[in-house]
């Protein structure tokens, strides 16, 4: 019979299964490449937004405390042209306008700005022009100059007091000039001004490497870390604003560009990011903070770099949020990966199923054929056929009458010791009945009735047998079986049973079982113990109880001849036996019984004796 070649249908599950686990991977890793781009950009921002928050905090503190010493420093001269206003030798000398007078005024001027710090000091008379200084003696000296183009003069004459900061006519140094009206509005004798140049702040403030300037209302830098940004713009300014900015000379002839800053990209009121170009270093990132300087016009700005601060928050955000995904991202692939090995599995036996089921047909078709061609050959063989049926039930008989033979050999070992029993108790009664002693019949009459529901139980046990059933255990008194086992014994051996030393259990304890079937087992080994002494002088049969927690071991060990090795070596044979009409079925049947309650035999015999245990499963009564 020809085979068909394999299909290849029995495999479609399997490249189906391969190409949905395809399908799989790649969705997984598409997810994978978006939730990790995804998480490294939410990464990114929230690293940037982090290092920002952080920079602009600290940022606040640093410009505060730039403001706080800038308002310190100014503090310092503008006590000066307060208390020279009222000074008697500054109002001698204007109203006087003696050189004696101006030659002490401008001594004490130099004087004055040795101890203070301020850069100069000088006194305008009210027509503007200086007619003191406290650098008299140098070539750039103020006296005589014309100052009534300047703010502070004119300011100072009238509100009686003038800031303004600009470029020196003379010295051409920017500075502050701090301005105080001498005399009263309606007679002024002239103005005290006082210069203060922020060389020493500026300096300081380049020490920390962070762009710092100051700018003013119109958003002109006056002072600055950097010195190329001074006089520049903040911003655009119109034409014309910037127009009259130069005509008025305060920055003299600067260019008044805008500052290299761009694109600014505003965070909060005082705050916001921008890219500047400083001397020296190509475009960085920075933060621009902006605070005002009190009693001033003015305004601090500070920038701080953003790119070193920002890109390690970045990297660390990034890392911390993939040291996060990417054990996750494995554990999904590794989920995936088991599951879809297990639907690998189901599609490979689904293909196995398939491909066996198609040669099963084909199988199936070919003994199909087969038979028909045996169908065809039947008429040829009609007398063959009979005979072999004639032999075939002949072999069914013989099979059949073995079986019963060996039920009936059973049923006859079972119940042997019990009509054994019967058979005394009836001679016994017969003898009673002779003697007109009616109780001890009555007796031995319960007892044979007793004797005949065990046979009962035993012929049922044995149809349960039969049928592949067991009886259900259930605890029982182990006491009570070893007296019933004895009691079947007592007729066949009496004057024997003073061999049976039995050392009784404690009342309770109960062992897994069914009493009749448990004194089955006892019988069959105090019989077999018993046949084996039999005819010695010094019989001895050592019936002994033990327990643990779990199970109870009955022993029954005699002192006779014991086993021998050959008969041992297959003693749980089914008709196996050393004796002359036992039929070596007792030990198979009790080792069963013993089995179907969870528990076991074992057997040790040597020259000395034969010890048979049995090992029950405890119960609790």
């Amino acid at each position: 019979m020809m085979l068909q070649p394999p299909s290849p249908s029995g495999f479609s599950s399997v490249y189906r299964a391969s190409r949905r686990i395809g399908r799989a991977w790649i969705l997984f890793a598409t997810v994978s490449a978006v939730l990790i781009l995804a998480t490294l950009l939410g990464a990114t921002i929230y690293g940037r937004r982090s290092a920002i928050d952080t920079i602009a905090s600290q940022g606040r503190t640093d410009a505060s405390l730039k403001v706080a010493l800038l308002n310190a420093v100014l503090e310092r001269p503008r006590a000066l042209p307060l208390l020279l206003a009222e000074d008697q030798q500054v109002l001698d000398a204007l109203s006087a306008e003696s050189s004696d007078a101006i030659d002490i005024l401008n001594r004490k001027l130099e004087r004055l700005v040795t101890g203070t710090q301020a850069a100069v000091l000088y006194v305008i008379g009210p027509n503007g022009i200086a007619v003191s200084s406290s650098n008299w003696r140098e070539p750039i000296s103020f006296v005589g100059n014309d100052y009534t183009f300047r703010d502070y003069f004119r300011k100072a004459m009238d509100d009686g007091s003038a800031e303004h900061f600009a470029l020196g006519s003379v010295s051409k140094r920017p500075g502050l000039y701090i301005s105080r009206r001498v005399g009263s509005a309606a007679a002024p004798l002239g103005v005290v001004v006082v210069k203060f140049q922020f060389d020493q702040l500026e300096s300081d403030w380049r020490d920390t490497q962070r762009p710092v300037y100051v700018v003013d209302d119109r958003g002109v830098v006056l002072i600055t870390s950097i010195p190329s940004w001074r006089f520049m713009m903040n911003g655009p300014v119109p034409e014309a604003d910037l127009a009259a900015i130069r005509n008025s000379l305060q920055f003299g002839d600067a260019p008044l560009a805008t500052l290299p800053i761009m694109r600014p990209q505003p965070i909060d009121a005082a705050a916001s990011l921008v890219s500047a170009v400083l001397p020296g270093s190509g475009e960085g990132q920075y933060l621009r903070l902006s605070t005002p300087v009190p009693t001033t016009p003015w305004h601090l700005e500070y920038l701080v770099p953003t790119d070193a601060p920002v890109a390690a928050s970045v990297r660390e955000m990034r890392l911390l949020s993939l040291a996060v995904l990417l054990p996750l991202l494995a554990i999904t692939g590794l989920i995936l990966r088991r599951r879809q090995a297990a639907a690998t599995k189901i599609a490979e036996e689904q293909a196995m199923r398939e491909e066996l089921e198609r040669r099963v047909i084909a199988r199936t078709d070919d003994l199909s054929r087969a038979r028909d061609r045996l169908q065809a050959e039947i008429s040829d063989h009609r007398e063959t056929e009979a005979r072999l049926q004639i032999v075939q039930q002949e072999l069914v008989q013989a099979n059949r009458l073995a079986i019963l033979g060996q039920i009936a050999a059973g049923v006859a070992h079972e119940i042997n010791q019990p009509v054994a029993t019967i058979r005394a108790y009836a001679d016994n009664a017969r003898v009673f009945l002779e003697r007109q002693q009616t109780t001890p019949v009555d007796e031995n009459l319960e007892a044979i009735a007793s004797l005949t529901e065990r046979i009962g139980a035993i012929t049922d046990e044995l149809k349960a047998f039969a049928r592949k059933g067991r009886v259900a255990p259930e605890p029982i008194e182990l006491l009570g079986v070893i007296d019933g086992a004895v009691v079947l014994l007592k007729s066949r051996f009496a004057g024997q049973l003073e061999a049976l030393n039995i050392r009784q259990p404690r009342a309770g304890l109960y062992v897994l079982g069914n009493r009749i079937r448990l004194e089955q087992i006892l019988i069959n080994l105090f019989q077999n113990a018993l046949e084996a002494l039999d005819g010695r002088a010094d019989a001895k049969v050592d019936v002994s109880v033990s327990e643990t927690d779990e199970e109870v071991a009955i022993e029954v060990a005699d002192n006779g001849p014991g086993i021998s090795p050959v008969i041992l070596k297959s003693l749980f044979t089914p008709f196996n036996t050393s004796k002359e009409r036992g039929l070596g079925l007792g030990l198979v049947i009790s080792k069963d019984i013993v089995a179907d309650y969870g528990g076991r035999m074992d057997v040790t015999s040597d020259e000395t004796g034969t010890c048979f245990t049995v090992h029950l499963r405890k119960a609790r009564a």
